[in-house]
């Protein structure tokens, strides 16, 4: 039995989802012809108080098509060092947007406002780029699934709105945020100008994310979707899975997080981990000590078919999913007891 970690991406459908979808009503979406494709916007509109709402086929495609929206060329977005949509999108702000990126020095990648107001660029200055968009993560990727303070986001809001700057929020975990914090997505659309939202992570769907703002932004976004290729046809196959996922697998991700704790609690009982990083939501990030080679204590794992990543700066992370069951989190937890009687060094 494979017991995969790496990441919240690699579910896949349940017999329930893949009935749903093969039952799904499809049209033509690039003409707005496909019934399921609507149903899901609207539904995810509605969840969040938003006007519209626009079907991708990535998050990072979402992401970037937020970021043209709000952003000329050669003006500057603030965003925290950590930002998947600075370290993942493969460049995608200076390539797609020739926009510069302000980098905070946040905590786990959650940064405060007065960070905020002390990146923004004196527009006067011409020597400067203009600062015109502040983008935040919820939960934070590389920062292990951290989840941010509400009032922090309003008071973030509070310096976009006195100095004109557009507000984004990458949401690709963010009902991981909302479970765990007891939030609503109302809350969330009441604050932002534009938020992503990932339904093949978390929730378990086998692709698709969802941008929502105000008609105006997703008008724009239709037309950078289609310049970016991600116009689709005859999609609701995908887009009912994700209608499936926001009615069935939302409330049940505290189990994700609950197992993820455990994770937790198991290798903070090895001799071989230095440090684990807190655990909010369904991401564990953890280092081990220094005697102990990173690759060699993946590899141990490998070789008990139990798969788990590095993300780089010495930080390893497993991720709890869908498809990661009891059996296998009481599995992974003894392989791991087994690897610190070994004393991997």
């Amino acid at each position: 039995m494979e017991i995969n970690l790496i990441s919240d991406t690699i579910t896949r459908p349940t017999i329930e989802m893949l009935q749903a979808m093969v039952m799904a009503k499809v049209g033509d979406d690039v003409f707005n012809a496909d019934p399921t494709v609507i149903q899901l916007q609207e539904k995810l509109a509605s969840m969040f108080g938003m006007e519209a709402a626009l079907f991708f086929p990535s998050g990072t495609m979402a992401n970037q098509v937020a970021i043209k929206i709000h952003t000329q060329p050669a003006e500057q977005m603030i965003c925290d060092k950590w930002a998947h949509v600075f370290n993942f999108e493969g460049g995608g702000a200076a390539f797609n947007s020739g926009i510069s990126c302000c980098l905070l020095d946040g905590n786990r990648g959650v940064f405060t406002a007065e960070q905020v107001t002390s990146g923004i660029n004196n527009s006067e200055n011409f020597h400067l780029p203009i600062t015109s968009l502040v983008t935040v993560e919820n939960t934070t990727n590389k920062g292990g699934g951290a989840c941010w303070n509400f009032a922090e986001l309003k008071k973030i809001k509070k310096v976009c709105s006195e100095n004109n700057l557009a507000y984004h929020l990458d949401g690709a975990r963010l009902f991981n945020a909302l479970v765990a914090k007891k939030e609503t997505p109302k809350q969330y659309g009441g604050l932002f100008d534009t938020i992503s939202v990932c339904l093949s992570k978390g929730l378990g769907a086998p692709i698709g994310s969802v941008l929502l703002g105000a008609k105006e932004h997703i008008k724009k976004a239709i037309r950078i979707r289609k310049l970016y290729g991600g116009a689709m046809r005859q999609v609701g196959f995908l887009a009912a899975a994700g209608i499936f996922a926001l009615d069935n697998h939302i409330e049940r991700l505290i189990i994700d997080h609950e197992r993820a704790k455990k994770l937790g609690e198991a290798l903070e009982n090895s001799s071989l981990i230095k440090k684990v990083e807190p655990i909010e939501t369904n991401i564990v990030i953890f280092y081990v000590e220094d005697k102990v080679n990173e690759s060699d204590f993946v590899n141990a794992l490998k070789e008990k078919n139990i798969l788990i990543s590095s993300m780089g700066e010495g930080k390893l992370r497993m991720v709890t999913h869908l498809d990661f069951t009891e059996e296998m989190l009481n599995t992974v937890i003894y392989e791991l007891y087994d690897l610190n009687i070994l004393k991997l060094v």
